[in-house]
């Protein structure tokens, strides 16, 4: 019979035992080191299907979007599988300094929490499976998935859902820095380039005719007055501006990009609205503003009753935490708007993701991994009698 998490956990001792908080924090740093922009993660998908094979996987692949993925056996094969998968990708270019300080109990580095270490936690939860012997009744699918960050549009997750999606009956999706929360809900959110056209011309022959950075300019005021609700929570962010070919000309081009999120997809629906007005009433001679949707995250949840996410609470009381109930946008999205139970939970905390300065915190790192390992072997039917 299936055991408790409580019991899973007596039963594990072993393994808990052998989780090593330096080993962790290397294998994070290490795979930290290797540059990985969206579009561009192949050298270290290369790495992490390398260790994926050492570490005894099965069924190892690596697709053409920079995805890696493979099978660990459970007992039963027909029974649904659960998918635990990490992001490789990160919002740095190839060529950002990576360089890597330890303050203390204190790790800094650009990447380090998003999503380094929940790769690292990927990886530590199969090298436990490797190392124990550990199956499960059900089959467990590790993913490294690509393109979870800026205009990916969560691609890579989406294709490990079109390979595996029939096999799949649950999903634990790993971030670095979410540790006693748990994500059981995905906001909606869209993404949007608006483009401004104008003729241009020179800055002290033309002074006054139309620019399309003025006119981008005067969008982008309009947008930033906007007061969005507090329920649905809803916000929006001008992440990315671009355009103008020199200081002395007007521009013919100017674009900016546009993050809208909501709680519901009606409270998204009614953001665009309000932009859509703003640019309409833009549209005048001289200037010319086109809207595209560049990203596109649907919304979906499960219930903080679903037996997943008290799975996933059961064992964060193991660690000695008391959890909380996220929403958030995550790989978590895709799956969840498809009908698959689906939770994201974190190795340790931290802060200042998407900065050069951010950093995680190493207390707390092997009580997080323990709980992704015991949330993985529960949600695959951990039952007992094994060892």
């Amino acid at each position: 019979m299936a055991l408790s998490i409580q019991q899973l956990a007596a039963s594990l001792a072993p393994v808990r035992a052998g989780l090593d908080l330096s080993s962790i924090v290397q294998s994070a740093i290490t795979i930290q080191q290797i540059p990985a922009p969206t579009f561009a993660e192949k050298q270290r998908a290369e790495f992490i299907r390398d260790s994926f094979v050492r570490l005894g996987l099965q069924d190892v692949e690596l697709d053409d979007v920079y995805n890696v993925y493979g099978r660990w056996p459970g007992t039963d094969p027909d029974r649904p599988a659960v998918l635990v998968s990490a992001h490789t990708d990160t919002v740095f270019p190839q060529d950002a300094d990576l360089a890597v300080r330890h303050e203390g109990e204190q790790v800094c580095g650009p990447g380090i929490g998003d999503n380094s270490l929940g790769v690292a936690g990927l990886l530590t939860l199969l090298k436990a499976l490797h190392t124990h012997d550990l199956h499960p009744t059900a089959d467990l699918w590790l993913a490294a998935n690509s393109r979870e960050e800026g205009l990916g549009d969560l691609g890579g997750i989406r294709a490990i859902w079109q390979k595996l999606g029939p096999r799949l009956g649950a999903a634990v999706i790993i971030e670095g820095m979410a540790l006693g929360r748990i994500y059981h809900a995905g906001i909606a959110v869209r993404r949007r380039r608006i483009v401004c056209q104008s003729p241009g011309g020179h800055s002290w022959l033309h002074f006054g005719r139309p620019s399309a950075i003025h006119g981008l300019i005067e969008l982008g005021a309009q947008i930033i007055g906007i007061r969005p609700p507090e329920q649905p929570r809803t916000t929006y962010n001008i992440g990315l501006i671009e355009g103008g070919h020199s200081v002395n000309s007007l521009a013919t081009s100017a674009a900016l990009y546009l993050d809208l999120r909501s709680e519901t997809p009606d409270g998204l629906a009614a953001l665009e609205q309000q932009v859509y007005r703003m640019i309409e009433a833009l549209n005048r001679p001289g200037y010319e503003y086109t809207s595209t949707i560049v990203g596109d995250r649907p919304a979906g949840s499960i219930s903080t009753e679903h037996p997943l996410v008290q799975m996933a609470a059961a064992a964060m009381d193991v660690i000695g935490y008391k959890p909380t109930y996220e929403t958030g946008s995550t790989d978590a999205n895709v799956l969840l708007a498809n009908g698959l139970p689906t939770v994201t939970v974190g190795v340790t905390h931290g802060s200042n993701a998407h900065r050069l300065d951010e950093y995680v915190e190493t207390g707390p790192v092997v009580d997080g991994v323990w709980h992704i390992i015991l949330l993985a072997l529960a949600a695959a039917g951990w039952k007992s009698g094994q060892d």
